[in-house]
């Protein structure tokens, strides 16, 4: 599971170190790939097989949304191998995409993590704060 969110920096390489915590978790190799909202999906390896059986089985699995999910999800799919020093290389594509430049945030979301430009999380989190807080927890697990 990815938990928590990590204000970090690209180098100018395009490399960013992930956190300590998630490398033992995509240790035995990960995809990163374009996320909604503008954003960089981090995925384990098992996790993207997970998807892989998701879509098949998902029917009808022959439309035009549902090649297009395929392609837009499997197609931004690039496997990153973190180097000694946990550091991943985002590709130019990725990075243009969602306006990755220096000031990065990492967030981990259960089944993934999402890296996504500081100001634009920012944003984001400002957005969303006031529906978060009033949201009803009736029939859903609490967290507390």
């Amino acid at each position: 599971m990815f938990v928590g969110s990590f204000a970090l920096r690209l180098d100018e390489k395009g490399r960013l170190a992930l956190p300590v915590r998630f490398r033992d978790q995509v240790a035995d190799g990960m995809v990163i790939k374009k996320g909604q909202e503008r954003c960089v999906y981090g995925l384990t390896m098992a996790r993207v097989a997970e998807q892989s059986r998701a879509a098949a089985s998902m029917a009808p699995a022959d439309t035009a949304e549902a090649r297009m999910r395929a392609r837009m999800s499997f197609g931004s799919m690039v496997e990153v191998e973190p180097d000694k020093a946990g550091r991943i290389t985002i590709p130019a594509n990725l990075r243009q995409y969602a306006g990755l430049d220096r000031d990065v945030v990492v967030v981990g979301v259960d089944t993934r993590f999402e890296i996504w430009d500081q100001a634009t999380w920012d944003a984001y989190v400002e957005e969303q704060e006031a529906a978060f807080a009033a949201m009803e927890s009736e029939g859903m697990p609490t967290l507390s």
